[in-house]
């Protein structure tokens, strides 16, 4: 837009290069859409967003009642900085009961949601030109390398490894890696990763900061966002890289929030676990940018993780909703598949995710002829009211097929509704 329509605007050199490079979040540039197409009064599945509708998914009454006591108590002043010692202890407790792991508090930084921590373990560990390594698709890795100018290991995974990267892929760049990021259960696959496959990158980890240590290299770091790891299905558990190999501890940032486990999102809550002096590094960054989480909430929550009756009522009831949800899918797609649908899912394994790939490439429908994840996005969104996320919203350039299915936010009428639509629309 030219400068002088209105005072107000700028010229885009007037910008910092950072900020005139930056992309912004592709998934609400899918979200202004569907609400277009919802204020048309069409007809939406809208499997977007990785979030919960409070609907179909409230969180614990005890957290709402506890939050509202605390405000009540005059908890509506500053946190300390790194977090309410109450609940960094309770996070403390809860990792040792649940997972079997222990953590001084000192280790403990609490901040506005898991966010943040993702964000200043970049600040905090990366100088400009560090490489960082992590799979694509994932969630924001890409964006976080563009911020912090870090050189960018992608590593492409795909459908026959579960979509984690196997050793092998990682080895090349142990030497020169700064920090290595998983993500389990993974955004946006769903999937989770085999715990000897976790084991084994961890003493990886291990043996290479041993040998760095002989040369004086700064080490390696594993920064291991396991925000869904309460939610899993079947055969399928969790592991924790300090679980499985303790050694690791002092190179391991775990990364952590209430809002998956508990559905909320909107209450900001997150922790990390990491060796005390990046933590300690890392408030120092964050508080410059107030990233804490609110203290209501945060007195809140102290008290529900100290509650595991609570949790585990709470917990299986949620799960169930979210695997009805998963399953009601998948077996939809496999039904699809089996009757010549040019379609494949995966099997339902953790978070709120399914992955789900349409082969339409090459194909004409509805006028036009299918050549990537957009045009495929769109004919399902403008044709079928079917809304689903393209992997290219996570760091993946190649045109697979493959999208993020997310089930927080939606009926299981939604999704019966739907199928009938995407079978007129694709023909057998």
């Amino acid at each position: 837009m030219p400068q002088d329509l209105h005072p107000f605007f700028s010229a885009e050199s007037d910008l910092s290069a950072m900020a005139a490079g930056v992309i912004g979040s592709e998934i609400l540039k899918i979200a202004q859409e569907i609400r277009s197409l919802k204020a048309e009064g069409r007809e939406v599945c809208n499997l977007t967003v990785g979030d919960f509708n409070p609907d179909y998914f409230p969180i614990p009454a005890s957290l709402l009642d506890g939050t509202r006591k605390a405000l009540e108590a005059g908890h509506t002043n500053y946190p300390p900085s790194d977090g309410v010692l109450r609940l960094r202890e309770a996070v403390v407790r809860f990792y040792q009961r649940e997972l079997g792991v222990s953590y001084p508090v000192e280790s403990v930084l609490i901040t506005g949601g898991a966010r943040p921590l993702l964000y200043g373990a970049y600040r905090t560990l990366l100088d400009p030109g560090d490489t960082v390594v992590y799979p694509v698709p994932s969630w924001n890795n890409n964006h976080y390398a563009y911020l912090s100018g870090a050189k960018a290991a992608e590593l492409v995974v795909k459908a026959a490894s579960n979509f984690f990267p196997t050793l092998d892929a990682i080895h090349p760049h142990l030497a020169s890696a700064r920090m290595i990021c998983l993500n389990s259960p993974l955004n946006p696959t769903g999937t989770v990763i085999d715990e000897g496959l976790l084991r084994e990158i961890t003493l990886a980890v291990v043996e290479e900061n041993a040998r760095r240590k002989k040369t004086g290299v700064r080490s390696l770091y594993l920064l291991f966002d396991q925000v869904y790891w309460t939610i899993t299905f079947g055969d399928r558990k969790h592991a924790t890289p300090v679980g499985l190999v303790p050694e690791a501890a002092p190179y391991t940032l775990v990364l952590d929030a209430l809002s998956k486990a508990f559905c909320a999102t909107g209450l900001r809550v997150g922790w990390g676990l990491m060796p005390p002096g990046v933590r300690s590094r890392m408030a120092d960054i964050l508080g410059h940018v107030g990233a804490w989480a609110p203290k209501a909430e945060q007195m809140a929550s102290a008290e529900l993780l100290d509650s595991p009756d609570l949790i585990r009522v709470f917990q299986s009831g949620m799960k169930a909703e979210v695997k009805k949800r998963l399953d009601a899918l998948h077996a939809g797609f496999a039904a699809m598949a089996a009757d010549g649908y040019a379609v494949e899912t995966t099997v339902p394994q953790g978070a709120i995710y399914l992955s789900v790939r349409f082969n339409l490439f090459g194909r004409t429908i509805q006028g036009k002829t299918i050549r990537t994840n957009e045009d495929i996005r769109r004919l399902l969104l403008e044709h079928a009211g079917f809304a689903i996320v393209p992997f290219q919203a996570f760091g993946l350039r190649e045109e697979s097929g493959w999208f993020r299915l997310s089930v927080g936010a939606v009926s299981m009428d939604d999704i019966q509704a739907t199928f009938p639509r995407l079978r007129g629309l694709l023909g057998g």
